[in-house]
């Protein structure tokens, strides 16, 4: 085995103080946690490479990422960034993606970037709309309020259940306003300019939910996340769970791939450890699922606890965020030459804010409305495109789930001729629609591969191909279960559906949990951090 592979597919014989389910951002977080505390953590990821939507995968000498397109707050002058480095051992490094890491475009040949700095984007937005100042302001004035009222919101997610009311009363009541507040709501009340308000909306992608049905708090956190740019991990995304998991191999714990779980055991209401597919059980006084909440309480939890009504509130009331297509590209040439770089780029075919899902008719295909644009071999500094010149592209769009409903619980890559006509369509209209943005690469390409919500399903257990778990609306932050310790004993919850979406989003609903779980221990740790 390779010196920085700490997973495999056996269970060491030993005893374990945590398991966590999956190893997606939350889930390695918490472990690492966990593990810096000096736990034993084993954990159980059921895919054959861990990183959740952090990994990588390769074909004919290109690497694509899955999901780390950009990511805010890793520096040292954060308290993300901190946690990360201490708990990376400052190994995980990061590269910015310059001096924006953001390219709009829209119809009628207009365009914004968004830059690495907070007092040039205000600047930018003006420049575009001279007459909407006091729109701008008031709309960075909300951004800081929401993001100063979020440190005190975490805490109160992790009080013991004796002091919820307390904690939701007088810790999170000012964050708990905007999270129940519409995002179109706020932003309409703001300015009557159709398309500053687009603008202020746009990166809505990074948490997949329409202006009318998300949660504002989510667009301010976005637009905070990213006030200081975007960065990369150098090395590639899979860079995070090697440093992640090194840290809980070298206290003593360990991944398993290959394992999937089927059941949670649970034994008078306590958590007592979980049994995989196979019929291995593995036990542990602490077990933590960061598999997604949906996910957890649909399928891993016994059926007499799924009757019970804080998971019926979950399960019934709240549903998954948007299913995704991603259009994966392999070029040999300078691409730089041809437009790209490392800044993302969006371009839009339409001005509307009410249009999410790529939904196509069968027989007419039809625009996509979005094409969210990537480029990972450019935003790596240790890039090798050797002696061809290769590099990479993605291209994401949002698509109905249903579509591909037909064809779920079909083997990977054995689902069918109907299926696989259907993939050819999907890729070459997007890539057709792609090379009509940018054509001077299409000379380039010279790979094309298309991955559809049921690669999310089958590789990351997804609910319905969800990208960023539950759909971040103010009904979800209603709901007054979704805390990372479970009313099962020893049942906790990690990742993005305990926090808020994204990377960073996940990463700290992974510090949570390991903060519910090990509080006197990690109070002191967070405090160093602050």
């Amino acid at each position: 085995m390779p010196k920085d592979r700490y997973w495999n597919k056996k269970t060491p014989e030993q005893h374990w103080d945590a398991i966590v389910i999956g190893s997606g951002m939350g889930g390695m977080t918490t472990a690492a946690m966990l593990a810096h505390f000096g736990k034993k953590v084993l954990v159980l990821e059921q895919h054959y490479v861990p990183g959740g939507f952090t990994h990588t995968f390769r074909r004919k000498g290109y690497e694509w990422d899955v999901g780390v397109h950009a990511v805010g707050e890793v520096t040292l002058h954060t308290l993300p960034g901190r946690i990360l480095h201490a708990l990376t051992d400052g190994t995980l490094e990061w590269a910015s993606l310059g001096e924006h890491y953001e390219e709009m475009y829209y119809p009628d040949n207009f365009d914004i970037q968004f830059p690495s700095h907070p007092k040039r984007f205000k600047e930018i937005l003006l420049e575009k709309f001279p007459d909407e100042q006091d729109a701008i302001d008031q709309y960075f004035a909300l951004i800081k309020d929401v993001a100063s009222s979020m440190r005190s919101y975490y805490l109160s997610r992790i009080l013991p259940s004796w002091a919820k009311s307390i904690g939701d009363n007088m810790l999170a009541k000012k964050a708990q306003q905007y999270l129940e507040q519409r995002t179109s709501d706020v932003i309409n009340g703001l300015t009557q300019n159709k398309q500053l308000r687009h603008i202020m909306v746009a990166q809505w992608g990074y948490y997949g939910s329409l202006p009318k049905d998300s949660s504002f708090a989510m667009q301010a956190l976005v637009v905070r996340h990213f006030s200081h740019g975007g960065y990369y991990p150098v090395g590639g995304s899979s860079q995070i769970a090697t440093r992640l998991l090194k840290t809980v191999a070298d206290n003593g714990g360990w991944t398993k791939i290959c394992a999937d779980v089927e059941e949670i055991l649970i034994e008078k209401n306590k958590a007592v450890g979980v049994r995989l597919k196979d019929g291995e059980e593995i036990r542990a006084p602490q077990i933590i699922s960061a598999a997604g909440v949906l996910p957890t309480l649909t399928r891993l939890l016994p059926e007499a606890v799924r009757q019970q009504e804080w998971v019926d509130s979950i399960t019934s009331q709240l549903r998954p965020s948007p299913a995704h297509l991603c259009l994966n590209i392999g070029f040999k040439g300078d691409i730089r030459s041809a437009g790209c770089s490392s800044a993302n780029k969006w371009f839009w075919s339409v001005w509307s804010m009410e249009e999410r899902e790529w939904d196509f008719d069968l027989e007419e295909i039809g625009t996509c409305p979005l094409l969210y644009c990537s480029f990972p071999s450019l935003k790596d500094p240790t890039h090798d495109p050797g002696p061809e010149n290769k590099h990479t592209g993605e291209v994401v769009t949002f698509v109905p789930y249903e579509t591909f409903q037909k064809w779920e619980g079909t083997p990977w890559r054995k689902r069918g001729e109907d299926y696989s006509e259907l993939k050819t369509r999907l890729q070459e209209a997007i890539l057709e629609q792609f090379l009509s943005q940018m054509p001077e690469l299409r000379e380039m390409v010279d790979y094309v591969e298309l991955s559809t919500p049921l690669s999310t399903t089958y590789f990351n257990r997804a609910a319905k191909g969800a990208i960023y778990g539950i759909e971040p609306t103010p009904e979800r932050f209603q709901n007054p279960w979704l805390r990372p310790k479970s009313p099962i004993k020893g049942l906790y919850l990690s990742g993005s559906d305990v926090a808020s979406v994204g990377v960073i989003g996940a990463m700290m609903g992974g510090v949570l949990c390991a903060a519910a779980v090990a509080p006197t221990k990690a109070l002191p740790f967070l405090k160093k951090m602050l």
